[in-house]
């Protein structure tokens, strides 16, 4: 294997993906991780980390705590998934991807170990990861949790932190019909004795996370408990959130560069979490979270939350993708002045369309498509469906041809939103490039 491609297409081609091939590719242990690992001289255990699993918010959490961690001055790794146009998307240390020439060593020399293994693409991208930032020497590494928790590879760190966001229904088919099995799978990145933070408290669930930390003796923190916010207000640089501390009575204002209004719920995780590293030792002060939260995209590379693509036409993407993010989204879409709203929408086969589509506008014009990949649900299928709820629109074979119709309908004062898949933004950053 001789170039960074090759490496890459060997991955693609030969190795079951889960964003490719949806459950099949899913391996319900850690065991190949542990496999993988433990020939790699378990690099896992050479740096300290911080573990983000939830539903919703986790990839934000985790790109808002590698920009606060970089700027108090650590040398930090962040692991996330899916990427969106390049695949070293997934592994950065302070903002930067992996080079191509560490992927293609790194497949280089474990080829025959992952012909024997016979991994999935995601354990492999996680024993990537790990390796380079054991190489690397990184202070501290944010790893956040591909789908569930408990049998996640990226479940065999020991954490500094644990940190769960917003539990709703998703990837139901793999993780349990209902909310309280969700949250057990999500509960299973809780370690014994390791501090453990929850954002949001809903005690339809609670109890799944104080039975899991009481049995493991770990120390469990509710954000929503402990702040409050008070009022939130969207100015020139992001989102201005009041937060209010209700044991103290303080009150602190944070601007976000993230501005999605979802995005408060996800900041009260991320304050109790520093809270909670400040006592254990890391030096973070609040010019570090200042800062921090002000240059996300900048410090981290994250792409698609609440993004302006363009302002004439006026553009907007969002990866919000299940039904609570859809209904961040809508939440989001109703603060905009607009004439018309055009939505360019797609969705994969295993989503819970009967969840999803009540929740969008009907007064929008739709424009259904489909993203280049197998797991994606047909157009006309989309379109099918939404047609029980009402919706206006056209179906697309690509992606671009969707934008460009929605583009070529645009009139001054109407607003363009993309989304109802991470496939769907990709295919619109890629080709924004």
């Amino acid at each position: 294997m001789k170039t960074y491609d090759e490496a890459i297409e060997y991955l693609y081609a030969r190795l079951p993906m889960f964003t490719r091939d949806g459950a099949s590719a899913i391996k319900k242990d850690v065991d190949n991780t542990l496999r993988f690992c433990s020939e790699l001289g378990n690099p896992q255990q050479q740096f300290k980390s911080v573990h983000v699993a939830g539903t919703n918010g986790k990839g934000s959490t985790s790109h808002m705590l590698a920009s606060i961690f970089a700027c108090a001055g650590y040398k930090t790794g962040l692991y996330t998934s899916p990427h969106l146009v390049d695949f070293r998307e997934r592994i950065r240390v302070n903002g930067q991807m992996i080079p191509k020439d560490e992927v293609l060593a790194f497949v280089s020399k474990n080829l025959s170990l992952i012909e024997t293994i016979k991994p999935s693409f995601f354990e492999v991208t996680v024993a990537l990861a790990f390796d380079y930032f054991a190489k690397e020497q990184v202070d501290i590494a944010i790893i956040e949790v591909g789908l569930g928790g408990r049998l996640d590879s990226t479940n065999v760190i020991t954490p500094e932190l644990c940190i769960i966001t917003n539990i709703g229904l998703d990837h139901m088919n793999l993780l349990g019909d209902t909310i309280e099995e969700i949250a057990f799978e999500k509960a299973g990145i809780i370690k014994p004795a390791i501090p453990v933070i929850v954002s949001e408290r809903n005690e339809e669930i609670a109890r799944v996370f104080e039975q899991r930390a009481s049995s493991l003796g770990a120390p469990l923190r509710f954000a929503s408990e402990e702040l409050n916010v008070v009022n939130t207000k969207q100015g020139k640089e992001g989102l201005l959130v009041d937060v209010l501390e209700n044991k103290t009575g303080i009150k602190q204002s944070w601007t976000m560069q993230l501005s999605g209004l979802y995005q408060q719920r996800n900041l009260l995780g991320v304050l109790t979490a520093v809270d909670q590293l400040r006592f254990q030792g890391w030096a973070i002060n609040d010019s570090d979270v200042l800062n921090g939260l002000l240059h996300v995209q900048e410090n981290t590379g994250l792409q698609g939350r609440w993004q302006t693509l363009s302002s004439q036409p006026h553009i907007i993407c969002d990866t919000g993708h299940n039904e609570d993010g859809i209904r961040a989204v809508v939440s989001n879409i109703k603060q905009v002045d607009y004439s018309r709203l055009h939505i360019v929408i797609g969705a994969m086969r295993d989503k819970d369309l009967h969840h999803m589509l009540p929740l969008l506008p009907t007064d929008a014009i739709y424009y259904f498509t489909s993203p280049a990949m197998p797991r994606a649900l047909p157009a006309r299928e989309l379109k099918a469906a939404a047609a029980k709820y009402s919706f206006i629109g056209l179906a697309f074979d690509s992606v671009s041809q969707a934008v460009q119709a929605a583009k070529d309908n645009y009139q001054e004062g109407d607003l363009i939103f993309i989304g109802g898949s991470n496939f769907v933004v990709a295919e619109v950053l890629a080709n924004n490039e």
